[in-house]
């Protein structure tokens, strides 16, 4: 009597190696993230600050993320700049893993992979180091030789216009000489993803023009991918796509065909066919629970359940 082989039983990696197979094929960029969650406990209580966000953004994009306060938006920043770590989904920054990583790659991603530019200057510059200084600081913890720094930092300085002020220390700076140094500075490890949180949120709008001139330099001539995180629609009109999040998911996203002009708004449908109807959309048509759809030749109806409408 012959033995019956057993099938092995598949692991954890196994099945969602599968399961990856099975699905949709992965999107490309240099940010993917994927069905995103991230849930902040305190005290037993839990906060959702994304729930399920899905964001592409090209390698070498100059994109604006936009939202109120609360959306979600500063804790994808934190994620993409692996100072978090998501609950759930997946997220990639230039080809990394952000939710494989250990604490030791987590570092050097972030020393040799991503840029930083805050709103507050006191988390972007260092009060008792001259502008060179500040430049030359990041360097040395990414590895460039100690011979090369200064003149990097020179010339860094130098494309955002404030070569002449690299003897100069923080005090001795504007508020938007400051930010450029601090844009030099967030290039100074050679970054493949730049992230700038509200970078012109304590300016004026001619200085906020300087600095965005600054992030568009970076981007272009250095090629760069920098992502804007800001509340103000303003500043999101100096890109050519700007999303927006609404209760921590992407929800629409504006297309220009130039910087300043107007631009088309598109619901963001992500990968298993969800989509945010615009609040005011909703309200006026009282749609709330469940709806009622119907496929047509080239559009999709929405209307309210039956139900409702005879409520």
């Amino acid at each position: 009597m012959g033995v019956e082989a057993v099938e092995a039983v598949p692991d954890l990696a196994e099945l969602r190696r599968r399961a990856a197979a099975d699905g949709p094929p992965p999107e490309e960029g240099m940010v993917v993230c994927e069905n995103l969650v991230r849930i902040h406990r305190s005290e037993g209580v839990e906060v959702q600050a994304l729930q399920g966000l899905d964001l592409v953004v090209a390698d070498g994009e100059l994109i604006a993320v936009v939202g109120a306060s609360g959306s979600g938006k500063s804790t994808l920043l934190g994620i993409l700049a692996g100072l978090d770590v998501p609950t759930a989904g997946s997220a990639r920054v230039a080809g990394h893993d952000l939710l494989a990583m250990g604490r030791r790659e987590r570092l050097d991603f972030r020393r040799r992979k991503v840029g930083f530019v805050w709103q507050q200057t006191a988390r972007n510059l260092l009060p008792y180091l001259t502008a060179a200084e500040n430049v030359m600081l990041p360097m040395g913890y990414a590895g460039v030789p100690r011979r090369d720094r200064r003149r990097l930092a020179g010339e860094l300085l130098e494309l955002l216009g404030i070569g002449h002020l690299a003897g100069r220390r923080p005090a001795e700076l504007s508020g938007g000489e400051q930010q450029r140094v601090a844009i030099a500075v967030g290039n100074a490890n050679s970054p493949a993803l730049l992230l700038a949180d509200e970078p012109t949120g304590e300016l004026d709008s001619a200085t906020s023009e300087e600095i965005f001139a600054a992030l568009r330099s970076v981007n272009e001539e250095l090629g760069v991918t920098v992502l804007i995180v800001t509340h103000d629609l303003m500043v999101a009109q100096e890109v050519r796509r700007t999303v927006r999040i609404r209760n921590g998911r992407t929800s629409t996203e504006v297309l220009r065909p130039e910087r300043g002009e107007p631009g088309v708004e598109y619901a963001v449908l992500d990968r298993v066919g969800r989509l945010q109807l615009p609040s005011d959309f909703t309200e006026a048509l009282q749609l709330s629970r469940r709806v009622r759809l119907a496929l047509e030749e080239d559009h999709i109806g929405v209307w309210p359940a039956e139900e409702e409408v005879r409520g």
